[in-house]
């Protein structure tokens, strides 16, 4: 299998095979990684699965001091994400070094969290544990890319999205048995985490091979990816319209923290109930993550992504109705999961068929950076609108942005597809 490298030769891509045999469509390093994000995300959901409650009841925070958390939460890693892809794309060997770097940034975050107990300082806690993830979000994804046959990569990406959903699955259960079973729960939850999150750390350790890249990549290549070379990626037409798309969406996707507190309010749960709201949306994410990155490599995998954010405005108006009670809240929770099976790692495999294989780092970093850029944007306007108008009024509004921002995806897309032709 081969790719053509930045400057138009062609690079062959080494997946997890042994010689003489047909490359698996999930490599081994692909179960590995799928294994590091398991664990690890079990920790970061204990912590996502409380911190509404923890700020809003525990701390007495307002829905806009929330919507400024929520939105570092989001947003801030984005601003070292093109850096951990940068660094990671500048040698063979490096995508694992930056990742583990994240990594253990973020589980070192963790047990700080105890210490936390004002806005400024929670916010700086979160700000260092979401650095860390957009350190190694890039470099993982290169892995996976470069590991795999890009005709597999729609399903690679599924398998391991719906390990790293098995974790956000496990995550709030855990986090929910810790805060029933001791007095002083939320501590205890962020002490937890920090230990389940140093044993992914571990696992990448030990687990993940060093190198996965271009089969020539034991020779040291001429000139090593310059940062402008990294931001000069946005020049090839399909890539800038991904993440054009990625944007125009990030920008009115409701966060996960603001929709379950609107499932909470609406549907009139319990707070001891709060935690196991996640369990929907992952439940939902890990059964059709595989089989929709298997049809990503069947069909258009920019179009499959446009249709997952047609889900999500389906939930939107399943909040918004007058409906209300546990069947809305299933209902809404089946299209979230939908929605994140569809776009999360499509998005990802989309981006690496649009870069070049030596910059396949930088290349999902840049998607994701922009992705996650607008997200922490919606985070701050739907905090301060909830704030003003109040949470169905913010909500109609953002769902007739999304609304919008589809239908200019969508043209984007027919106009690529038309000049692609």
């Amino acid at each position: 299998m081969y790719l053509a490298d930045s400057r138009g030769t062609k690079a062959t891509v080494v997946p997890d095979s042994r010689p003489g045999r047909r490359p698996a469509a999930v490599p081994p390093t692909v179960l590995a990684l799928g294994a590091v994000s398991l664990i690890t995300d079990v920790s970061s959901e204990m912590v996502t699965a409380v911190l509404p409650l923890y700020v809003v009841a525990g701390l007495g925070l307002s829905p806009l001091g929330f919507g400024l958390l929520d939105g570092i939460n989001n947003g801030v890693g984005a601003l070292v994400r093109l850096a951990g892809g940068h660094l990671a794309d500048r040698g063979g060997r490096r995508h694992k070094v930056v990742a583990g770097l994240g990594y253990g940034l973020s589980a070192v975050c963790k047990p700080l969290l105890l210490l936390a107990h004002t806005l400024p300082v929670i916010s700086a806690v979160l700000a260092v544990d979401r650095t860390g993830k957009g350190l190694r979000t890039a470099p993982r994804d290169a892995m996976i890319s470069l590991s795999t046959e890009p005709e597999h990569r729609g399903r690679a990406f599924g398998v391991h999205r719906a390990m790293d959903t098995t974790g956000a699955l496990l995550g709030p259960l855990v986090a929910f048995a810790v805060l029933r079973a001791t007095v002083d729960g939320y501590d205890a939850v962020f002490a937890v985490s920090g230990c389940v999150a140093a044993l992914g750390v571990l696992v990448l350790l030990l687990f993940v091979p060093r190198r996965v890249t271009l089969a020539d990549a034991e020779r040291r290549p001429e000139r090593p990816p310059a940062l402008r070379d990294s931001l000069a990626l946005l020049r090839r037409p399909d890539l800038r319209r991904l993440t054009v798309c990625a944007t125009l969406l990030g920008l009115t996707t409701v966060s996960d923290s603001f929709l379950y507190l609107l499932l909470q309010r609406e549907g009139n749960l319990s707070a001891q109930l709060f935690p196991l709201l996640p369990l929907g949306t992952a439940a939902v994410f890990l059964l059709l993550a595989v089989p929709l990155g298997a049809l990503a490599d069947r069909v258009d995998r920019r179009r499959l992504f446009l249709a997952g954010h047609g889900v999500l405005l389906l939930g939107y108006g399943v909040v918004l109705s007058p409906r209300h009670g546990v069947p809305a809240v299933i209902a809404v929770l089946v299209l979230h999961g939908t929605f994140y099976a569809a776009t999360d790692g499509v998005l990802a495999a989309a981006t690496a068929g649009a870069v070049p294989a030596r910059h396949q780092g930088a290349g999902q970093a840049l998607v994701g950076t922009a992705q996650a850029l607008a997200r922490f944007g919606c985070s701050l306007a739907f905090g301060a609108a909830w704030s003003l108008w109040g949470e169905r009024t913010a909500l109609a509004v953002t769902a007739a942005a999304l609304a919008v921002s589809a239908v200019v995806a969508s043209f984007l897309l027919r106009t690529a597809d038309e000049v692609s032709a």
